[in-house]
């Protein structure tokens, strides 16, 4: 009997050390299965539904194949991570291509924070940590997109953090003999930072933490490692700006190669990121260990544990992801108008669900105009004037404004605001193209070829700049380019240029309903301007001159509408011989039964009622449709 118990006992022994053996096994899998999933994961998410968002990313950015170039961005500290990225935005031009670098770039540095900081295979879910944080980072940026300072920002945290974290390897897998540890910190920080900034101050910190950690490793040596960390963090910089970048403000020395969240104020809430994610980093440097226990006693509670962590991470980044359906409409409108893919904006707008912002409502305008249906359906999409959904004023100068400028002629007013974004945030890859075109309208063909060299030296805009370049050679091209040729007939008759205050909208307004000309299509745009300021005397004085352009041809139904709104408002104008449809003359006296039948209504309830029967007409426009704000 006790011979079979011994037995039993020692078989029970042999299944217990195999099982730690099998677990281990299955760690290691997981370990580096679970990042690969959340980077994939990520870069699909990215890939789907924020591919406007980075291909626009691209187009705020440049990245140029000179010397020069890199010569520019070194000017300052942390300039190397800002070259590096911006040549990885520019390939947000394939927006899937983008990606897969930036999710390349995420296993990298899931690999390096398990090397780095020794993470024990069952606590791998810690590995996804500093990713999701530099995921939100990037995603929650919304209207910030267009006035960040920091060149090539959606890829520097990510570079930046994987620098910092192979300097702490370095660190860690030097010999402790001869100082080489304590050397390489300060190596790290004299050397590291005019290249990476505050990234390479926040690597000297985690050799600072982690140095406590290591084992076999004296503590006065430890304490010396502390010590020069510290000195050089605080040091290091000082020096550096009173010797070579004294450009950069003082209060601003120790955070370079951070974006800068400031409008009127700082916006600390958009560090939280980027804080969360230096905690972590500590956290790990600070739990180092040279050898962990990997065995797990109870596998069904370890792996919920990670599954509930996984699932925690997943809810926090689609959380702060920034999902405004206003902003993400507008990029889209926005890459389609420069693509001049004029009926996929109108579908944009037709599909959008919330309360539209002014730049949709002018963009849906523009692609209306270029398919010459403005005048019969621009009241027939929904009115709107949400503002963005920013912490700060966002503007339509900076979001959309030089291309809706540039679409109407007005080509002054598109290089001014490109030249004085290019000076404020940095030079564009947008500003360069839209310098070079409003060159060429305006025959300035010196200044053209300038931009034109620029842009060769770019690596997707080259073809465009060589397409142009015919035009700087053979001036007679300009007249033959449909686009070209559209907007010279809505360019003003003088060269000139004023304030527009930042309004866009009102400056087009007040800009093209007080001019006339002999031009029928600056003429149209005249009249729909004028219609918009909703002003009887304005709209006639145009009118009149828009009935002797057009002679015979058919007067579109908005204007129909608003003519005989008018004549019946004001008994100035003898309306009784002009040629109105017989469905605006029904609409109107419908319209008028309609709201008299409703009278006793609450305005709310009877706009709401009237919409539904005539929101598409400029009546409905004309007696509910006021009081917007413009942005």
């Amino acid at each position: 009997m006790n011979k079979k118990k011994k037995t039993s006992k020692a078989a029970t022994g042999q299944k217990v050390q195999k099982s730690p053996e099998l677990s281990a096994k299955k760690q290691q899998w997981l370990s580096w299965m679970m990042p690969v999933v959340a980077v994939v994961a990520a870069v699909i998410a990215l890939g789907i539904y924020e591919k406007d968002f980075l291909y626009r990313l691209q187009e705020l950015n440049l990245f140029l194949y000179t010397p020069l170039f890199f010569k520019q961005q070194m000017v300052v500290s942390g300039g190397f991570l800002s070259y590096l990225g911006t040549y990885f935005t520019q390939f947000f031009y394939h927006p899937w291509l983008g990606v897969a670098w930036l999710g390349a770039w995420w296993l990298l540095l899931a690999f390096l924070l398990k090397k780095s900081f020794n993470i024990p295979s069952k606590y791998a879910v810690a590995l996804i940590v500093p990713i999701a944080l530099l995921l939100i980072a990037n995603i929650d940026l919304g209207y910030w997109l267009f006035y960040l300072k920091l060149q090539g920002h959606f890829f520097v945290a990510t570079i930046g953090t994987t620098v910092a974290v192979t300097l702490v390897w370095l660190y860690r897998v030097l010999p402790a003999q001869f100082f080489c540890r304590t050397i390489f910190i300060a190596l790290t920080v004299i050397a590291g930072y005019p290249l990476f900034g505050f990234y390479a101050l926040f690597a000297a910190l985690l050799m600072a933490v982690i140095a406590w950690r290591l084992d076999n490793y004296p503590t006065l040596r430890r304490g010396i490692d502390t010590a020069v960390a510290t000195i050089a963090i605080v040091a290091v910089p000082l020096v550096y700006y009173w010797t070579f970048y004294n450009q950069t403000h003082i209060t601003n020395i120790y955070f370079t190669a951070l974006p800068f969240y400031k409008r009127d104020r700082v916006y600390w809430a958009f560090y939280i990121p980027l804080i969360l994610l230096a905690i972590s980093l500590v956290t790990m440097a600070a739990s180092y260990r040279k050898n962990h226990q990997n065995d797990i006693k109870k596998p069904i509670v370890w792996l919920l544990a990670q599954l509930a962590m996984l699932v925690g991470i997943v809810v926090g980044v689609w959380h702060f992801w920034y999902k405004d359906e206003n902003f993400h409409t507008e990029l889209s409108m926005y890459h389609h108008a420069n693509e001049k893919q004029w009926e996929d904006i109108l579908t944009d707008y037709r599909n959008h669900d919330a309360a539209p912002s002014r730049t949709m409502w002018m963009m849906k305008n523009l692609a209306l105009a270029r398919l010459g249906r403005q005048g019969d359906e621009m009241y027939r999409y929904r009115n709107g004037d949400t503002p963005p959904n920013a912490p700060f004023i966002a503007r339509m100068t900076q979001s959309g404004g030089k291309l809706i400028y540039y679409n109407y002629g007005l080509v002054n007013y598109c290089f001014r605001w490109c030249m004085e974004d290019g000076v404020e945030y940095g030079w564009r890859t947008e500003h360069l193209i839209f310098m070079l075109k409003c060159s060429l309208i305006n025959g300035e063909l010196s200044v053209a070829k300038k931009y034109i060299d620029l842009l060769k030296k770019t690596k997707y805009y080259g073809d465009l700049a060589r397409h142009y370049e015919a035009y700087v050679d053979k001036p007679e091209l300009i007249q033959k380019d449909e686009e070209l040729e559209t907007i010279k007939h809505l360019m003003p008759p003088f060269n000139e240029i004023t304030s527009d205050q930042s309004l866009i909208e009102i400056f087009l307004i007040n800009h093209f309903a007080h001019r006339t000309s002999d031009d029928p299509i600056f003429q149209e745009q005249a009249l729909i301007f004028a219609l918009q300021t909703k002003d009887i005397k304005t709209f006639w004085s145009q009118f009149y001159v828009y009935a002797q352009n057009i002679g015979k041809k058919r007067v579109p139904i908005h204007i129909q509408e608003a003519a005989y709104l008018y004549g019946h408002l004001e008994d100035k104008v003898d309306i009784s011989r002009m040629p109105f449809e017989q469905s605006v003359i029904d609409t109107y006296n419908d319209f008028m039964a309609t709201a008299k039948q409703f009278s006793y209504m609450p305005e709310p309830e009877l706009k709401k009622a009237m919409y539904a029967r005539f929101g598409g007409t400029f009546y409905y426009d004309y007696f509910f449709t006021r009081g917007q704000h413009s942005f």
